[in-house]
């Protein structure tokens, strides 16, 4: 079959354009995905220096590195929000300083991280209230120096967590709660020893 000149040079001209229009549509396909998934919470670059901030009034948990805000979280708390925790069974989320001292990813609630409460102000509060024995004071004391999980059981309570399982109440018994896509992202951004702070 004899091909002219002219239509060999169109045919090469379409091979050339459907090359090109191909390779503008994989660019499409792949950056359509990469949104997609950090959309899904494929998770944010590596942190230098995570930390969080949750803000209880405002139902707001900040998440940043060093000082520089990454991303502001909206998230429920204990069924009885207002002030801090006080002991076993109040249903508040308590206020201060803490850090993550675990994450389970086998949690009830999606995905958890446990928070190194009560620390060493709750224990002495609760020495001073007639909560706790200076013996448990002393236990949680020791804990906490040591960065690990100070003791869950006493009657200040205890197993507080950051954790999945929706923000449409406050319904947890003392615990910050997410939507599970949320903490999933928060799960893989922090490590064990993030500090937390819990503000009024």
């Amino acid at each position: 079959m004899n091909i002219s000149k002219g239509k060999f040079l169109r045919l090469n001209s379409l091979i050339v354009a459907f090359g090109f229009i191909s390779l503008i549509l994989l660019g499409a396909i792949v950056l359509v995905t990469a949104q997609t998934e950090e959309t899904r919470g494929a998770g944010f670059p590596k942190l230098e220096n995570p930390r969080i901030v949750i803000k209880k009034s405002q139902r707001q948990l900040e998440l940043f590195d060093g000082e520089k805000l990454v991303k502001t979280y909206t998230v429920a708390l204990g069924f009885s929000p207002v002030s801090d925790k006080e002991i076993q069974g109040d249903g508040k989320t308590p206020e201060g300083n803490f850090y993550i001292f675990t994450k389970n990813n086998q949690s009830r609630f999606y995905l958890s991280l446990g928070l190194s409460y009560p620390n060493i102000e709750d224990a002495e509060r609760g020495v001073k209230a007639g909560i706790i024995t200076r013996k448990q004071r002393d236990a949680i004391a020791k804990a906490i120096k040591e960065n690990k999980m100070p003791p869950q059981n006493t009657r200040l309570g205890g197993e507080i967590y950051i954790h999945g399982g929706g923000i449409s109440s406050d319904w947890t018994w003392g615990c910050t709660a997410l939507k599970n896509e949320e903490i999933k992202e928060l799960f893989e951004a922090v490590s064990v020893g993030t500090k937390v702070k819990i503000e009024p």
